[in-house]
């Protein structure tokens, strides 16, 4: 179909587009690389399109009448269609309202001599005659003689050349026939229900990475309840005006997390048959819970908005933890036991990846243990130190979590504003929202001449957190780029406690400029010390945790992305021989679940659970027993990551089930990245770096595990 042909259909009411589709997602950059491509006439992709006479909810508030008979829907290319519609009519679609685009693609101007794309600025384009705004070109607003003509003025000739001239005539034409392109048109049978035209529709999208797998729910929820997207619009914006603002894709994990207790395997959401159960969930998460949450977190955690924490989705296991509570309401002990946990998930960056596995886990905890946020917490002890290092500050600007952690402790100490003395928890208005300023000013240090800016460790220390101080804006932007010592002095006279309620040293001989880093020194131990106590004295139950569920229950559960079945360690069931493949696949395993959050492998156990046991490995060993087996796997690991690795890293259980016996190897996150030998397609061997993903484990190429170390092993 071609392009004004598409935008002659929306316009006369004869294309639509369904509620269930996502909102207008593309920036200015996608527009102009789909503008580049249609004018160098690459390809641009399709359209897929279903007519039916039982449409779902239709966007923009179109209501379907069943005299219109069959209606045609967009159901992929709507982005790339809104995008044309816009640049060529300068209108919003009608499926749209002004406040649904995200991000406006309007004012895209093209340089009719070269054919160089660019968004309007001021300083380039003013006074130069061959910058037009696109629209006009395909509104035939554009006379290529007028602009020739200023083009030749502005040089001081009578004329172009026809060498200078053709090209511009031929541009405005080019242009004008990307309306004439066509995209390739696939189409749904007419005869398909809604389920299989959203199926079709997720199939599609599935293939490449435009929708996200909570992106694809949505549109799934929204087939069979079509005010969905709606309804969780609405509770967003609520939120978003009290300062917590979330995506759509949040309220799919949390819909996700209550039902089915998992962070992964969205396409649970997609069957009807949780129609019932979502409509039920959203009622108590709309009406109450998200509300009640929030308020815990503004009122014992002293987050007074989302945007001062790293990841929204810390607040999925708290907010499934309420929903499971009969009246979904808290104790103090249980408060205490939340809002500890979720300070040490920030600043030890629980979800910054492998979310829906670390999901997976964590929901399981919340629905099956007796004190799940303690259990949590030892999780991530586990993992990592819970305890506070004075060596964590050095070189962190305001991005690291524990900027936000500061921030908070100092709200729950009563601190105030060093130049107004407001307290820095809940002050109301614009002009006094929290800011963070330079206690050593950077202008002063840039200045001074003890420190050079250009040697990039006087510059991590000149932005380094424990170098700010929390203010108002309106203070802020008063306060002059005086010398500490002058400044301080003057909090201190002003305000006595506000420089202690902020952990600013009150050695005065340390605000003198020349000892700028012997400040530092002595602020990141006192935050050190005052935040680790801040943590340690919130009252939650020390307790030691062991495993509660059976292997057989593992079994019954399936594979997940902590959870594997191997059949045999070295024995080959279809050739009925050792094969040392085996054993590399066992190699992997281990290595995958070391390098991602651990996990558990059990060996005798098929794909499907069915339980095969070990007496083919036992048979294939020197010492034909569970001790032999224990032996040989230790020595397989060790010669591949090195002695010791299988003594601190790997737990072994055998198990007798339906009297077969099964191996269930406990494999702990590791602390460092591990690589494992394995043959290529050429059969050469080489190190691979593996790790989890979903239910398997996969091998990462070079730059993917360069990235991933970088964030598993060194943030």
């Amino acid at each position: 179909m071609e392009i004004i042909d598409i935008i002659k259909k929306i316009n006369d009411r004869q294309l639509f587009v369904p509620a269930f589709q996502r909102e207008y997602v593309w920036k200015r950059e996608n527009a102009k690389d789909l503008v580049r491509s249609l004018l160098r006439k690459y390809p641009t992709g399709t359209m897929l399109t279903w007519e039916t006479s039982s449409p779902p909810e239709l966007k923009g508030g179109f209501e379907y009448d069943p005299k219109q008979g069959s209606v045609k829907l967009i159901l992929d290319g709507q982005q790339r269609i809104t995008t044309l519609y816009m640049l060529i009519t300068g209108l919003t679609p009608p499926y749209y309202s002004e406040d649904e685009i995200g991000q406006p693609i309007f004012d895209l101007h093209v340089n009719l001599e070269t054919l160089e794309l660019e968004y309007y600025k001021k300083n380039r384009m003013e006074n130069a005659p061959a910058w037009v705004n696109l629209t006009s070109v395909f509104k035939g607003d554009i006379n290529p003689r007028d602009i020739t003509d200023q083009i030749a003025t502005r040089e001081g000739v009578d004329r172009l050349s026809r060498d200078r001239e053709d090209p511009i005539y031929q541009n405005i034409r080019s242009i004008e026939r990307i309306k004439e392109r066509a995209f390739l048109e696939q189409e749904i049978p007419s005869t398909a229900s809604l389920k299989e035209a959203i199926d079709i529709f997720y199939i599609v999208n599935a293939s490449g990475v435009n929708l996200s797998d909570a992106e694809l729910a949505l549109a799934q929820i929204s087939g069979y309840w079509p005010k969905a997207r709606e309804e969780f619009k609405t509770k967003l914006q609520q939120l978003e005006a009290r300062g917590w603002g979330f995506k759509l894709d949040f309220i799919v994990f949390l819909l996700l997390a209550i039902i089915h207790r998992q962070g992964s395997k969205m396409e649970k959401l997609h069957l009807e048959k949780d129609n019932t159960s979502i409509r039920e969930v959203w009622n108590a998460l709309e009406s109450r819970i998200l509300d009640y949450v929030c308020g815990i977190l503004q009122s014992h955690a002293y987050v007074d908005h989302s945007s001062e924490i790293n990841s929204p989705y810390a607040l999925v296991p708290l907010i499934a933890y309420v929903y499971g509570k009969p009246d979904w309401r808290l104790d103090e002990r249980e408060i205490e036991s939340c809002v500890k946990w979720f300070y040490y998930s920030q600043i030890r960056q629980r979800y910054i990846s492998q979310l829906p596995a670390k999901l997976d886990r964590d929901l399981r905890i919340i629905s099956e243990s007796e004190a799940p946020f303690e259990e949590l917490l030892a999780n991530i002890g586990e993992e990592r130190p819970l305890e506070i290092k004075p060596s964590e500050f050095e070189g962190r600007d305001i991005r690291h979590p524990l900027f936000s952690l500061m921030r908070w402790y100092f709200k729950s100490q009563g601190a105030v504003c060093f130049g107004t003395g407001l307290q820095l928890h809940k002050n109301m208005g614009k002009a006094y929202a929290l800011e963070r300023d330079h206690i050593f000013a950077y202008a002063v240090l840039r200045d001074s001449e003890y420190y050079d800016m250009d040697n990039r460790y006087d510059y991590a220390a000149a932005q380094e957190i424990t170098n700010r101080a929390i203010l108002t804006g309106i203070e802020n932007r008063s306060k002059a780029a005086k010398s500490a010592d002058v400044y301080l002095n003057q909090v201190k006279s002003r305000f006595p406690n506000a420089l202690r309620l902020q952990c600013v040293p009150e050695d005065e001989n340390l605000w003198k400029l020349e000892n700028f880093k012997a400040f530092l020194k002595a602020r990141r131990a006192l935050l050190a010390d005052a935040l680790n106590h801040y943590l340690d004295n919130l009252s939650v139950a020390k307790r030691t945790f062991k495993p509660t569920v059976s292997v057989s229950d593992l079994i019954e559960r399936g594979e997940s992305s902590e959870l594997e079945f191997k059949s045999t360690l070295r024995w080959n069931l279809h050739a009925a021989k050792v094969d040392k493949k085996m054993e590399e696949v066992i190699l992997k395993s281990i290595a995958a679940f070391s390098n991602a959050d651990g996990g558990t492998l059990i060996i005798g156990v098929a794909d499907d659970g069915e339980i095969l046991g070990l007496e083919n490995d036992y048979n294939s060993l020197k010492s034909p027993d569970k001790d032999g087996f224990e032996l040989h796997l230790r020595n397989l690991v060790n010669n591949a990551y090195g002695k010791g690795y299988a003594t601190t890293n790997l737990s072994l259980r055998f198990s007798l089930i339906n009297d077969l016996d099964v191996c269930e190897v406990l494999i702990k996150r590791g602390n460092e990245p591990i690589y494992t030998e394995a043959a290529d397609g050429s059969g050469q061997r080489r190190k691979v770096f593996y790790v989890r993903s979903g239910n398997s484990s996969q091998g990462l190429d070079i730059d993917e595990a360069a990235k991933y170390i970088k964030d598993r092993f060194e943030s």
